[in-house]
């Protein structure tokens, strides 16, 4: 099995656990490409080495031969992998040895049994929805979807308005910091932290939530995903 492996280096790391996680990985056959960032704290803890076909560094040389990729981190290197994928359909399976494991919900203390799993084929994958963004940026994204949220903030000392449109029909406007519309896996993010939901992650929709709003009576809004929303966004500058 050809598996593709992701980690931000941290200074918590020690060579036990690492050793632990190649040991892993070898004993069930797993032929593994690595970042190169990762790769250099691995080889610096444990000695092991890479060759130059086996360590990447940009999205484009993860390549599309990969069964699955793995996550070894939080939340954060989580995320990090949906960017480095860019679209591609390969699953992700998260390796929590992080703080916050919503996302990478494998403990450290299964991973042998997980990545035996996973090279045997027993496992499930869980389709998760992205919002795609477009529109006029001061400087247009390198990735155009978004895993968790959108966030219009201002950007200044004044409020902004934002009017929001689903399909076209104008359903609210905002006084305030801004609108976050954020996925169901996002609903344990940002949008948590303005009041939102928490919401199942195979639920099909989007969740709209204003960000200090002025107008005490505004509330975070649920639509079907299959919406396509719309800000027209003003200031008392413009």
């Amino acid at each position: 099995m050809n598996v593709v492996l992701y980690g931000r280096p941290q200074a918590a790391y020690t060579a036990e656990e690492l050793d632990r996680l190649f040991n892993a990985l070898e004993s069930n056959g797993m032929r593994c490409r690595i970042n190169g960032d990762f790769a250099s704290q691995v080889a610096s803890l444990t000695g092991r080495t890479f060759a130059p076909e086996a360590v990447y560094d940009e999205r484009a040389e993860v390549g599309e031969g990969a069964h699955v990729m793995l996550s070894y981190g939080g939340d954060g290197t989580f995320l990090d992998c949906v960017r480095l994928l860019g679209g591609r359909p390969v699953p992700i399976a998260g390796i929590n040895s992080g703080r916050l494991g919503f996302l990478a919900d494998v403990s450290r203390e299964h991973l042998e049994s997980a990545l035996s799993d996973i090279a045997k084929g027993n496992f499930t994958t869980s389709p998760r929805t992205l919002l795609h963004v477009r529109g006029d940026f001061c400087e247009a994204p390198r990735y155009p979807y978004a895993f968790n949220e959108l966030a219009v903030q201002r950007q200044g000392a004044n409020m902004i308005s934002t009017e929001v449109y689903v399909d076209g029909e104008m359903i609210a406007a905002y006084w305030g910091d801004g609108v976050l519309v954020s996925t169901p896996a996002g609903s344990t993010a940002y949008s948590l932290s303005v009041g939102g939901p928490v919401v199942a992650p195979d639920c099909r929709c989007f969740l709209i939530s204003p960000i200090a709003p002025h107008n005490l009576t505004m509330r975070p809004v649920v639509i079907p995903d299959t919406g396509e929303v719309t800000f027209r966004v003003t200031t008392r500058e413009a």
